[in-house]
């Protein structure tokens, strides 16, 4: 057993914190073009970085790295690329769809004044880890609970956050120097703003919708298509 030092209380928030915690899961939103130019101070961004590294991770193995990107050269060869890509994608839908497609602001890269590209080291803790011996997917799992963390965080802070995934991982890796055998999970876009849409963007501009979530619980087994 820990000692007592080592525990601590696990009983539920008072009401007020409960539902700043629900407040910040129900209004993030995925930023994509509101940023403001103000930059994130150190101390913010830091803020951000521990709660993002607070999160749970299997085995303990913390497989994740943080790089931040401030330099307005580097955001614009990452937003070059990006633009390759985001070409390749629009080409990939359906000609009805294509032009709202391009009509989506889908990246703040420039226009963010923190960026940050979230990593995860496959190689981190062995090649035996407790909790991954079956799965070896837990560790990019346990990475985008960090990065959701820092999500939450950054909406407690006001701060906007969008999650560029429109890119080729051999250009990004390239301009930033990760080595092969890193994982890259996420590239952030993050700066102040003075608006959110109260629901999703793509839904509100009428690319999709949110689902109910009756139609996702089951009960005991599977009860969907099969």
């Amino acid at each position: 057993m820990p000692k007592t030092s080592e525990l601590a209380p696990a009983g539920p928030f008072p009401p007020a914190e409960r539902e700043a915690v629900y407040k910040a899961i129900f209004s993030r939103r995925d930023v994509r073009d509101q940023f403001l130019p103000d930059p994130v101070p150190d101390d913010v961004t830091q803020r951000l970085l521990e709660a993002a590294h607070s999160a749970p991770s299997v085995g303990l193995m913390q497989p994740w790295n943080f790089i931040t990107i401030r330099d307005a050269s580097t955001r614009g060869r990452i937003a070059d690329a990006f633009g390759v890509a985001n070409d390749e994608a629009a080409a990939m839908f359906p000609a009805e769809r294509q032009s709202k497609y391009r009509s989506l602001k889908l990246e703040g890269i420039r226009k963010a004044p923190l960026n940050i590209c979230v990593t995860c080291d496959r190689t981190r803790g062995g090649e035996i880890v407790l909790g991954r011996t079956h799965n070896a997917s837990m560790d990019l799992y346990s990475t985008v609970c960090a990065v959701q963390n820092l999500w939450l965080a950054a909406r407690a802070e006001g701060i906007g956050m969008g999650w560029v995934s429109i890119f080729r991982d051999a250009d990004l890796k390239s301009i930033l120097g990760i080595p092969d055998r890193i994982e890259i999970v996420a590239y952030l876009c993050l700066g102040y703003v003075d608006e959110l849409y109260e629901r999703p963007e793509l839904e509100v501009k009428g690319w999709n919708r949110r689902l109910p979530l009756d139609e996702m619980i089951f009960e005991e087994r599977w009860q969907g298509d099969i």
